[in-house]
């Protein structure tokens, strides 16, 4: 992942340190990417439906 450096105000560092420690990992860096991650694979399974049936349509004919 390239590296970004990205400036957090006071409130926001106390947020990622509780996330860090609660998570076990070794950076803010870390707790950031781990946030980002979570959010696209939360999205991306919303997006696509993954965790619903999949079930095989059969199509009528149209009416002509």
């Amino acid at each position: 992942m390239p590296e970004v450096e990205t400036p957090y105000d006071d409130e926001e560092t106390d947020f990622l340190e509780r996330i860090r420690q609660k998570q076990g990992l070794a950076s803010i860096e870390q707790v950031t990417e781990w946030l980002l991650k979570s959010r696209i694979r939360k999205q991306s399974r919303h997006l696509t439906g993954r965790g619903r049936a999949m079930h095989l349509v059969d199509r009528k004919p149209s009416c002509e």
